[in-house]
């Protein structure tokens, strides 16, 4: 799924800009959520990281895309931003706010098309980087990397990352699907362990840094194996 916001002014661009999406998306097997956001104060509101791409107008009544940028950078540092402009001297600000590309007004398939083929080529590169949590009060994207392990807690699901920990609700196996993949793997019927962070293996437990897992009996010979396997290196 690739998530696309468009904040633009102009209904009619903005109109335009989404069948495009939608165009592209059919022609090349992508499934699309776009979503409008008629000025930039109302995208930077509402703002939570869970898009892929957005396409940002830079002259808007308001609240224009530059600040927008700004405002979304201090929250994402990883979304993709595209500026759309009538005056091609403007998308030089992108740098700024590390814009991937800038199209111009007005909106041609052909152009567009040529665009997107670069940022879907950039994105499918950093595909399985991220995964969206879905917490209570909103949704966030959290790079997998920093993901140590999730436990369940009562109901709920905590994981644990380098940075915090967050809690959601959320079963191990709906984890372990969003993880698929990435090197991901249950040390007991509790807890879904980052491979890549395991720092040890001590008797019936796995250290990661500070923290030590139990190891369960009945997973432990395939948990071992795919640890192996992750590391590219027998225990």
């Amino acid at each position: 799924m690739l998530r696309i916001a468009i904040a633009e002014d102009e209904a009619d661009c903005a109109q335009r800009l989404e069948g495009f999406i939608r165009r592209y998306a059919g022609e090349h097997g992508l499934e699309v959520d776009v979503a409008w956001f008629p000025d930039g104060m109302e995208l930077a509101e509402r703002y939570a990281p869970v898009w892929d791409i957005l396409f940002l107008d830079i002259q808007m009544a308001g609240l224009d895309g530059m600040e927008t940028a700004r405002r979304v950078r201090r929250q994402d540092p990883d979304v993709t931003l595209v500026f759309i402009t009538n005056l091609a001297r403007y998308a030089i600000h992108g740098y700024e706010v590390d814009a991937s590309d800038f199209i111009l007004k007005p909106l041609g398939y052909d152009r567009f098309r040529a665009r997107m083929d670069k940022l879907t080529a950039r994105l499918a590169r950093r595909q399985g980087a991220f995964v969206v949590l879905p917490l209570a009060e909103q949704k966030i994207r959290v790079p997998v990397e920093d993901i140590l392990y999730a436990e369940v807690v009562d109901h709920d699901l905590s994981v644990i990352t380098t940075k915090q920990n967050y809690l959601m609700r959320c079963t191990l196996q709906e984890m372990e699907r969003m993880v698929e993949g990435q090197g991901f793997s249950r040390c007991n019927r509790c807890y879904l362990v980052n491979l890549r962070r395991v720092t040890g293996v001590e008797r019936d437990a796995v250290r990661i840094g500070e923290h030590l897992l139990p190891i369960s009996r009945p997973r432990k010979k395939q948990f071992l194996r795919e640890l192996s396997d992750c590391l590219g290196a027998e225990l």
